[in-house]
């Protein structure tokens, strides 16, 4: 039920760099046709830092680790056509030869079956504000503690409790590295206030962590590399404050939760906004695709 794509494939036989991506944000982060232009430069930016991008969704209960241009154009206008894919509903879209856009966390599990070590996203999932009523944490957490994949990413979404985030790594024992950083970043900003594990400022020290992590220790699981949006991309943190709570309002008025109160959220924010989040969310998602080939070129040579 493995489908590698031809080019993934012969790089990973050769042992080139190869960078993992989510297809989530192609399905259920943006609207057509802006999330398949979002994608193709994403890929564009990943050849270009000298790895192959290797995008990942399930398309008739096959897995597919990486995507032709009319899988990526199919993504885009179904749109929410196609089931968001977490860890627990992946048997159940492979059974039913059903269309999933994976998650972080089922991006990670995938990433891992094809022995990808490297993955590029825009931010992670985490704990939900009021999550000590509600009991909102995200699946990507818990993968992060038991699968051995790298995730880049502009820190968690801002939506989130990113201090009760930050300490569910911690127990879970999740490296968070800040990449020339040492301050957490929140997504749309560069800060959160919150201080990252570990601050290292290149790629072949983050991937040097990462061999002796997996290859010399044998320790599994998966580390978080915290890549701040661009300075020229950062939003005003009181501007994108104000616009999360009010969709965390709307969100509670309407009885939005689960799965789908993450792109309820971000797409309100792009509205109230005026789309400014979503232009700082393609930069930072740019921006985390390049340090990943970086990393990702980088650990090939330890191979």
């Amino acid at each position: 039920m493995l489908d590698i794509h031809p080019e993934v494939a012969q790089a990973l036989a050769a042992k080139k760099a190869v960078v993992a991506l989510e297809s989530t944000i192609i399905s259920h982060g943006m609207p057509y046709p802006q999330n398949v232009e979002t994608a193709n430069k994403v890929e564009a930016v990943i050849r270009k830092n000298g790895a192959i991008p290797a995008t990942i969704a399930i398309l008739n209960g096959r897995i597919k680790v990486g995507l032709s241009e009319s899988d990526l154009d199919f993504l885009g206008k179904t749109g929410f056509g196609v089931i968001k894919c977490s860890r627990r509903d992946l048997p159940f879209i492979i059974a039913q030869k059903k269309h999933g856009a994976t998650t972080v966390a089922a991006t990670m599990i995938i990433a891992e079956m094809a022995k990808i070590p490297v993955f590029a996203t825009g931010g992670i999932g985490g704990v939900h504000r009021g999550a000590a009523v509600s009991m909102d944490i995200s699946a990507d957490l818990q993968e992060l503690a038991q699968t051995s994949v790298a995730v880049v990413s502009a820190g968690a979404k801002s939506i989130l409790d990113l201090g009760l985030t930050l300490e569910y790594l911690e127990t879970m024992g999740v490296p968070v590295i800040g990449y020339q950083t040492d301050d957490f970043p929140a997504f749309y900003v560069r800060k959160s206030g919150f201080k990252v594990d570990y601050r290292l400022d290149n790629a072949e020290n983050i991937a040097q962590i990462l061999h002796t992590k997996w290859g010399f220790l044998d320790l599994r699981g998966g580390v978080l590399v915290a890549n701040p949006v661009p300075r020229a991309n950062e939003m005003d943190n009181l501007i994108i404050q104000k616009a999360i709570e009010q969709a965390i309002i709307e969100a509670k008025d309407q009885q939005i939760t689960g799965k789908e109160i993450t792109p309820f959220l971000l797409a309100r924010i792009k509205d109230i906004t005026g789309g400014e989040s979503m232009k700082s969310n393609i930069q930072l998602v740019l921006n985390n695709a390049r340090l990943a080939s970086e990393i990702a070129v980088k650990l090939a040579a330890f191979s």
